[in-house]
């Protein structure tokens, strides 16, 4: 499922224009973003967890030349899923 596919789907359930859920899930998107960029969480019980991680500095190899480079330390976004989620996943 992609965006548009996702906007379609809520503004069927909601009784919203499409244009209206496009908004509100592009704020939402929005809101998510900067609040994990400024190193915080965003927590949505039951779904699951935005957040911010840190990896170290670490050796890696070139897979064509398998010569060693340094990979440096960087944040990087993560999503950790809810137990309803998880649950509702595993049920298939």
């Amino acid at each position: 499922m992609n965006k548009e596919e996702l906007v379609q789907e809520v503004a069927k359930k909601t009784k919203t224009s499409q244009s209206q859920t496009s908004d509100i899930l592009s704020a939402i998107m929005e809101t998510i973003t900067k609040t994990v960029s400024k190193g915080k969480k965003v927590t949505l019980v039951g779904f699951g967890t935005f957040e911010s991680r840190k990896r170290a500095a670490r050796t890696g190899r070139n897979p064509q030349t398998g010569k060693e480079l340094k990979i440096a330390a960087k944040t990087v976004p993560a999503f950790s899923a809810g137990k309803r989620f998880k649950e509702a996943v595993g049920k298939k």
